[in-house]
């Protein structure tokens, strides 16, 4: 039969996704946020389309 700290350092290595999907979210933000900015920046009226 296993050893009791076996099986639970065993189950404390597969903690799913979380780490990863932390860095995705983060990522996907930063992106969401900088493709605004790039897109908003061509509706600026600086008055020089004269």
């Amino acid at each position: 039969m296993p050893d009791t700290a076996t099986l639970l350092a065993a189950a404390a290595d597969q903690q799913g996704p979380g780490d990863t999907l932390r860095i995705v979210l983060a990522a996907s933000m930063v992106g969401a946020v900088l493709l605004a900015w790039f897109l908003l920046r061509g509706y600026r009226d600086n008055d020089h389309n004269d």
